[in-house]
């Protein structure tokens, strides 16, 4: 016996949003929906923001994957202060329909960090993917070196790929 109390896993269900916007996102986070759709105590949506929609797109193909909710956030000529704030406002108000137990993200992407604050402000829980990794350069890569140094700190549980990140 290991001193842990039994639990009913056919009566607990966590609903998991797992937030995509990338190719990159995709290929590493596909595998952990799929997983996470043949356990019983999971209920995960795949959320699509649409950042780079061709890339996801192709990805999810590879993947069986049809996203549960697609934002399709992506304008032509946008900013990245407009993206981020599309990703943010459209996050949020999937966060306050679905009600999610927790999110996951991957990487260092503007869905990422977007994603993360919207969750934060929402105070669900984050989980990041890939999460650790520096460059100690601001500016390279820019912006995802800020983008992952945001969404650390404010993420509850650090996937980190390595022992130094």
């Amino acid at each position: 016996m290991n001193g842990f109390p039994k639990v009913d896993y056919e009566h607990v269900s966590k609903k998991i949003l797992i937030i995509a916007g990338t190719r990159p996102e995709v290929i590493k986070l596909a595998p952990v929906y799929l997983a996470m759709k043949k356990a019983p105590i999971w209920e995960p949506l795949f959320v699509s923001t649409g950042q780079h929609r061709q890339m996801l797109d192709q990805a999810c193909a590879v993947f069986g994957i049809k996203p549960e909710i697609d934002l399709n956030l992506m304008v032509p000529g946008q900013t990245l202060p407009e993206l981020t704030s599309r990703v943010l406002l459209s996050v949020t108000r999937v966060l306050e329909e679905t009600k999610p137990d927790a999110i996951l993200v991957q990487g260092d992407t503007t869905t990422v960090l977007g994603s993360a604050i919207a969750a934060f402000y929402q105070k669900i829980s984050v989980g990041h993917v890939e999460a650790g990794l520096r460059t100690y350069n601001y500016q390279a890569p820019w912006p995802e070196e800020m983008n992952r140094r945001l969404t650390d700190p404010i993420s509850r549980w650090c996937f980190a790929p390595t022992e130094a990140s």
